[in-house]
């Protein structure tokens, strides 16, 4: 039997979302992802360069993810949030990874910081370019859907005491009803500055 470096590095990815979804960077334990991948730690080291650096890799290649699966679009906004808070609804793993890249940041610096903002700015041009009148509002816009949707899955033990809504599934889907609301609105607003 041959080795499969490819299937090697996938399996390495998948053990370490899981793991670092669950238990951010300081709580994550190599020997467990290799050990969950059905690798060997030299292959972690080798192929990612160690856990900080595989940490910012499995962030940005989730985000990446959501970024090639949803387009925020001006003018169809309030479907593209509705797309965005099912994906959100989907890859809990994202939102968890952000908030423990948030807590554990030391210097406030991230891993892959500057690819991941030129990523932004592509999206935040997309919306320029689909009539938003400057980069500001553009930027405004962005940071505040992704704020609006992704807050829903950063706090569910808020949305489940503030709803108080017994069956967690409608609870879900009438905070989407909200924000696909709320987006809609925030489309027909006049696009200039306040």
């Amino acid at each position: 039997m041959s080795y499969d470096a490819d299937a090697t590095r996938q399996r390495i990815f998948e053990a370490a979302t899981a793991e670092f979804a669950t238990h951010g960077l300081a709580g994550a334990r190599i020997d467990r992802i290799a050990a969950t991948a059905r690798a060997n730690k030299q292959a972690i080291y080798l192929y990612f360069g160690g856990k900080e650096k595989l940490f910012g890799l499995v962030v940005r290649a989730k985000v990446d993810e959501i970024c090639h699966a949803v387009s925020l679009d001006p003018r169809t906004l309030p479907e593209a949030a509705g797309q965005l808070f099912d994906w959100y609804h989907d890859h809990p793993e994202l939102v968890r990874l952000l908030l423990w890249e948030a807590l554990e940041a030391d210097d406030g610096r991230i891993e892959g910081e500057e690819e991941r903002r030129d990523a932004y700015r592509g999206h935040v041009d997309g919306l320029m370019s689909a009539g938003l009148p400057d980069r500001e509002m553009a930027q405004d816009w962005l940071f505040t859907i992704l704020g609006l949707v992704a807050w829903n899955f950063s706090v569910p033990q808020m949305r489940r005491l503030i709803l108080d809504e017994p069956d967690p599934e409608r609870a879900v889907a009438r905070r989407r009803a909200v924000v696909v609301n709320l987006a809609r609105a925030l489309a027909e607003q006049p696009l200039a500055r306040p």
